[in-house]
């Protein structure tokens, strides 16, 4: 594809994230181009312009969102700043991809739906593994019967961070475990159920100094089936996806973090010719190429841009997860079921 058609996106903010993972992969896409990016800091801007190969690198987000050869923003600044920053750009003619959570509560996420209609831009929420082909075969698996009905969706996800000068750990920037790391098996278990959970039950552990929780459990009713997760800042490093039908298993082996360097493995568990059994005789396993999640997501974004077609993740798919964490957070508090109210 021509450089001319390629969407021309800008980056607010060095962080870490884009730096060494978002904007390399995003350069790597068909639709997409890495065209500026923005620190408050200018010096940190043009090395990082310098590194990446950016052509152009601007000493504040004003700046970036007054260029007016910018068609789209990437948002990766801390969680507190999401929504703000996203309503600027938006303002400034911006289609805008804003990382995960969009905002820190569901009110503030239902502000993006008048902007966005407001200002006629897309804005979606960055849920990369949307697009990786581990997911969308997940989903092709269970809408074709292979497991027979889905009934249960058991989750684990955890890291280990405990600085807490880290943004992650600081409870006034949305950081903790279920905002960093829990929003995903929500936003999974939704999206392979294909509803919303009517209540959920949430147990959490917060961290006695830095006061985020660092242990966080739940338990999600939809209506055909239950989701489960635990997530942590303070655990051994892991993750693991069990979907569980009437009828068989999938199992996704690195669900959430897909490595863009080696293929990705789901174990199939249930056939006609190998029933399902404890030891796992009859399970069948799917490799997938090598592919970046956030190559995808850009291009998947760029498409939707020239196409005028919506976000891979909208905004009325954020509000919706966002409804899920604060109700997991209500219960946490109430000890008792909660519903999300979106």
């Amino acid at each position: 594809m021509e450089l001319l058609d390629k969407v021309r996106w800008g980056v607010l903010s060095t962080a870490k994230i884009g730096l060494t993972k978002v904007l390399p992969a995003m350069q790597l896409g068909e639709h997409t181009h890495i065209a500026a990016i923005a620190s408050r800091d200018h010096a940190k801007a043009i090395e990082a312009a310098n590194t990446l190969g950016i052509e152009s690198a601007y000493g504040s987000y004003e700046e970036l969102l007054a260029d007016p050869t910018i068609e789209a923003v990437y948002n990766p600044l801390p969680n507190h700043m999401h929504v703000e920053w996203t309503i600027k750009a938006a303002e400034a003619g911006k289609h805008v991809l804003c990382e995960k959570p969009i905002s820190l509560t569901v009110s503030e996420a239902k502000t993006l739906t008048e902007v966005q209609s407001r200002t006629g831009v897309i804005i979606g929420e960055a849920f990369m593994v949307r697009t990786h082909p581990q997911w969308l075969r997940t989903r092709a698996l269970i809408d074709s019967g292979r497991i027979g009905t889905l009934r249960a969706i058991q989750s684990f996800f955890s890291y280990t961070n405990v600085n807490p000068a880290n943004i992650r750990n600081i409870p006034e920037y949305g950081g903790g475990g279920l905002m960093d790391i829990g929003c995903y098996p929500i936003h999974i278990s939704r999206y392979l159920f294909g509803e919303e959970p009517t209540r959920v039950f949430g147990c959490i552990d917060r961290d006695p100094q830095m006061g985020t929780d660092r242990l966080t459990s739940a338990l999600m009713d939809f209506p055909s089936g239950q989701a489960t997760f635990t997530c942590s800042t303070q655990l051994v490093p892991y993750q693991r996806v069990h979907v569980f039908g009437t009828k068989g298993r999938i199992e996704l082996e690195i669900p959430f973090n897909a490595p863009p360097d080696r293929p990705t493995r789901i174990f199939i568990d249930g056939s006609p010719d190998a029933p399902p059994d404890v030891f796992g005789n009859g399970i069948i396993t799917e490799t997938f190429p090598i592919c970046d999640q956030y190559t995808l997501q850009g291009d998947a974004f760029s498409k939707a841009i020239r196409e005028g077609t919506a976000a891979p993740v909208p905004v009325t798919d954020a509000i919706k997860n966002m409804a899920v964490i604060e109700a997991i957070f209500r219960s946490a508090t109430s000890g008792t079921a909660e519903t999300p109210n979106s």
